[in-house]
């Protein structure tokens, strides 16, 4: 049997870090972090479990990479999605709202998000980190920040507090209000986005529990 040629090896390596992601966001997203432990993650991921540290230093900064994947793929799919816009205020508007659905989806997943941030290490530098930070800028540019590089912490220090006060423990702040407040801060109409629905509504919806879109293991076109 002839030896596996480097870029073979190299697509086995990215799915099984694929594989690993999905497996965090799924555990702790159901016990949470604590509960969850590196030997669960491998095994979810079918992967062994000496595996896990080749990719991550720890459980910390794996569970953070694949939160920040699970929020860069959110966010990519809220602003592609149909119909199709380059208008800056209406990809304004969907990012906002992907971000805040995180935290009413998936609030013991976003909680134990920020509580990690809180660490010592706080953002952990991983490819999944970059790219929600590049489609956050490139969201500023297209909104028609006239100074990204001091626009785009605040619109990340805006979403960040926002999503901490809908998962304070025993004082929530409603979504609605908060996407209020953010709406209002950037001349947003109400009707952008994807307004929040009612009751009703978001019970009939209820919450899509299939991530693997999320973790995909082929390499997404990008749109011309």
């Amino acid at each position: 049997m002839s030896p596996r040629s480097a870029s073979v090896n190299e697509e086995l390596r990215r799915r099984s870090r694929e594989r690993l992601l999905q497996a965090a966001v799924e555990l702790v997203g159901e016990h949470g972090f604590e509960a969850t432990t590196l030997g669960d993650i491998a095994d979810r991921a079918g992967s062994a479990r000496g595996l896990v540290s080749y990719y991550f230093p720890g459980k910390r900064q794996l569970v953070q990479s694949a939160v920040h994947r699970l929020m860069h793929r959110t966010l990519e799919e809220a602003l592609e999605r149909e119909p199709h816009t380059e208008d800056g205020r209406e990809r304004l508007a969907r990012a906002i709202d992907a971000i805040l659905g995180l935290a009413r989806d998936r609030p013991v997943l976003m909680r134990q998000h920020m509580a990690g941030l809180l660490q010592a290490e706080g953002f952990v530098q991983c490819p999944e980190q970059r790219r929600l930070s590049e489609l956050l800028s490139d969201t500023v540019t297209r909104y028609g920040s006239q100074n990204v590089s001091a626009d785009y912490p605040m619109l990340r220090a805006l979403l960040m507090g926002a999503v901490y006060a809908a998962l304070v423990p025993g004082a929530p702040m409603p979504v609605p209000a908060l996407r209020a407040e953010l709406f209002q801060r950037y001349g947003l109409d109400w009707q952008l986005g994807e307004p929040p629905k009612s009751d009703t509504e978001a019970g009939a919806r209820g919450q899509d529990d299939d991530l693997s879109r999320f973790f995909a293991t082929e390499e997404r076109p990008s749109r011309p």
